[in-house]
């Protein structure tokens, strides 16, 4: 028995003499080996059905006794069955059919092994039914004092860059930045610039000063999603009529385009997928990118006051404004117009990064500015219309700790969503009294100006992108390198650099993940029954906690003596019942290896495993929206959740001595590995890499996907946050490089009796 391998083990398990099929997967059945079968189906007393195997219908018409409950376990008859795939056809009212080649199996007793409920029904998750979107009506948390808001402020700005791939900040590479073909007017000069945000990226757009030496203030104004862009110049919106009246007030206004417009034509405005939100590489990072380039930009230039720059920009423009001076300390002065919303988050993809929201809204990425000036622009006829009485007031709150409540201002526009010329006139008040000050500006209203025409102002004016840039595909590339050289960087190498890396990084595969460990007392659990057997008791739970109405199906076993013991988590990525014995006889080897030891033992399923479905229903997640991983965590990101969750369950019980270990099989092995990095309370770890193929995207994406976990190290990262705890990490599927921080690794399988000692 310990010499069996994992990989031995987990055939058995899956394959072995007893081959289970619930309702819901009732095409086929795969059968290990040619033979006699017995065939068992759980079906519902008193009610005729059948069940027809391989070709062969078996009538089932078992009549319900007095002790019987509602569903029974059948003995249907005998099937000779060849090796591989087997048709199936399941009658009304089953629920589960068992093909056994031992006279003696029983199916209602190894049942007990595999699942929690003694009845065929699944577990009532929460979380597969809660969904979150843009859409959602949020309301803004109470914060009770300054320090409370600014642990949440802290969190926030760094969700913000780590979902776009910038935590750490990226070296700022050389701007190359060209500014040509100025065009004077009267009281102000227009120019036409790019410059390149990451090596080979360009942002486009145009250079307005004011005539005179300076130094000015400066405004970056991104455009938001007019037809026109940056070039919009309509009743509802103009982006050159605004930069021209900053600039005649003496304002330097840099306006650039948003990625695919106008002159921003090396990425189609709405680009990339799963593969490179691993990366946190999208159009919000790409856009954020280039708004904190804007500012390095205008910095740069010998006539603009470094210590007072501003942003404004409506709809998406609003979006880039609140995510720029969210992050960036430079921005003194913001006016976010017709964005920030408690009941709308933004409907493009460049408004949505992965993760930016799990447990927040625009009102409290608004909050960030705090306490610096920031006014808000509403208006009657959009998604901003409740500002003055939801939105103003909650981000008002926010101020009020910093004794800052008069720094934050709104303006109610009665109109449709625009920056119109009564919403332009706002800001440039705002401004004005912010940066300029000499005057009063409340009375300020907008001068007739005249825009250029399109040709003067577009920086290639052929409509093409200059040559000898890199496509889209490169530069996507080179950024993802960039990314992934930043971190090897940053990892630790050896097991005495792993405290300072995790003293400075330690939060963040947790924060991506969206995982927390709870308290104790946040647990809601439930004990389904218990079942004394000779040596070792058997309890049935139902874990999760309270406020997220999670529910983790778990079987635990533990001594029937007084004497504390020591604990085990085993989380198989096929479910619990891939621990029981293949052959329907109690615990599987693990299991019962480690019973042995006198360990006291928790198997769990996983989000959407094992008994998440019932025998008859596959639950499915509930799924609304375009931008769902913006908004809630990925069904991997829940699995590390719920190892976590069980973690806490463990460390709950006062009949245990507190020293717990972890161990993940097969795909469990990621969930694992991350769960104890954020965890930090396993003594000892072991992930079954499963042979995945560590630097491969798409192996990410089909069977671990969690958006931005490649941005902060993945596997290295969790490995050094593990250390100097014990770890263990076997099918690697490639020899070790030397990058794991002292875990120990094994790039194959181990046997049975290995895997018990790394577990001690």
């Amino acid at each position: 028995m310990l010499g069996l391998t994992l990989t031995a083990f987990a055939l058995a398990a899956g394959n072995g003499a007893v081959v289970w099929v619930d309702a819901w997967q009732a095409a086929e059945a795969v059968v290990p080996q040619k033979g006699e079968y017995q065939v068992w189906v759980w079906a519902k007393a008193g009610h005729a059905t059948h069940v027809t195997v391989a070709g062969k219908r078996l009538d089932i018409d078992r009549k319900k006794d007095k002790n019987d409950r509602d569903y029974v376990w059948v003995n249907a008859g005998m099937v000779r069955l060849d090796a591989g795939p087997v048709p199936l056809i399941f009658g009304e009212e089953v629920k589960t059919l068992a093909l056994s080649a031992a006279p003696s199996f029983d199916p209602k007793k190894a049942m007990g092994d595999r699942r929690v409920y003694a009845e065929p029904r699944g577990v009532e998750d929460r979380r597969a039914r809660t969904v979150r979107h843009t859409n959602t009506v949020f309301m803004m948390p109470h914060h009770e004092s300054l320090e409370a808001w600014e642990r949440d402020a802290g969190r926030l700005r760094r969700r913000i860059l780590l979902s776009s791939g910038l935590l750490p900040l990226p070296e700022r590479t050389p701007l190359n930045a060209r500014v040509f073909d100025r065009i004077e007017r009267d009281g102000y000069s227009v120019e036409k610039v790019h410059f390149e945000a990451w090596p080979g990226f360009l942002v486009t757009g145009n250079l307005y000063r004011p005539i005179g030496e300076g130094p000015f203030p400066a405004i970056v104004n991104p455009h938001g999603h007019w037809q026109n862009g940056r070039l919009e110049n309509s009743e509802t919106g103009s982006v050159p009529g605004r930069c021209i009246t900053l600039a005649r007030m003496g304002i330097v206004a840099f306006s650039y385009d948003m990625i695919g417009y106008n002159d921003s034509m090396q990425f189609p405005h709405n680009w990339g997928g799963e593969r490179e939100k691993l990366w946190g590489v999208h159009p919000f990072a790409m856009q954020l990118w280039s708004s904190i380039r804007a500012v390095d930009f205008v910095e740069s230039l010998p006539y603009v006051d470094r210590d007072r720059i501003g942003c404004t920009g409506a709809s998406g423009g609003g979006t880039q404004t609140f995510a720029l001076m969210a992050v960036d300390m430079r921005i003194k002065a913001a006016a976010p117009v017709n964005m920030i919303s408690s009941t709308m988050q933004g409907g493009c993809l460049c408004e949505n990064a992965p993760v930016l929201r799990l447990d927040n809204s625009n009102m409290e990425i608004g909050a960030l500015m705090a306490p610096r000036p920031l006014l808000l622009v509403s208006a009657t006829g959009d998604w901003t219309r409740e500002t003055p009485r939801v939105e103003y007031p909650a981000i008002r709150s926010i101020y009020a700790l910093y004794d800052a409540a008069d720094k934050v201002s709104n303006v109610h526009i009665d109109a449709g969503h625009n920056y119109n010329q009564a919403s332009r006139e706002a800001m440039y008040r705002f401004f004005g009294r912010c940066f300029l000050g000499e005057r009063d500006w409340d009375q300020f209203t907008e001068p007739p100006f005249e825009v250029e025409d399109e040709a003067a102002l577009r920086v290639f004016a052929d409509k093409q992108a200059i040559s000898g840039y890199p496509s889209r595909d490169e530069v996507i590339a080179s950024v993802i390198a960039r990314i992934r050289d930043k971190w090897r960087a940053i990892l630790p190498q050896r097991p005495e650099d792993a405290p300072a890396f995790r003293k400075r990084y330690g939060g963040l595969p947790a924060e991506v993940i969206g995982a927390t460990v709870p308290h104790p007392n946040d647990l809601s659990c439930e004990r389904v029954s218990i079942e004394k057997r000779g040596d070792h008791v058997l309890e049935r739970w139902i874990i999760g906690r309270a406020r997220e109405g999670d529910a983790i199906p778990a079987l635990f076993y533990r001594s029937d003596g007084p004497e504390a013991q020591d604990a085990v988590l085993l989380v198989h990525g096929a479910g619990k019942a891939a621990l029981a014995d293949p052959d329907g006889n109690g615990p599987g080897p693990l299991v019962s290896a480690l019973i042995a030891e006198d360990r006291a033992v928790l198997c769990i399923d996983a989000f959407l495993i094992g008994e998440h479905h019932a025998p008859d229903v596959r639950t499915e997640r509930r799924r609304e929206g375009n931008f769902m991983d913006t908004f809630q965590p990925t069904d991997a990101a829940y699995r590390v959740q719920d190892v976590i969750t069980a973690m806490t369950f463990l460390r709950a019980r006062r009949d245990l001595t507190g020293r717990i270990t972890l161990a993940g099989l097969e795909e469990a092995g990621l969930w694992c590995l991350f769960a104890g990095a954020i965890d930090g309370g396993a003594a000892a770890t072991l992930a079954d890499m499963n042979g995945f193929a560590l630097d491969d995207d798409d192996a990410w994406v089909k069977d671990c996907y969690i958006p931005c976990i490649r941005a902060v190290g993945d596997v290295r990262t969790a490995a050094a946050l593990i250390a100097p705890r014990r770890l263990t990490l076997m099918n690697t599927g490639a020899p070790d490089d030397g990058g794991w921080c002292g875990a120990h690794v094994e790039t194959g399988t181990l046997p049975l009796d290995a895997i018990v000692e790394a577990l001690r």
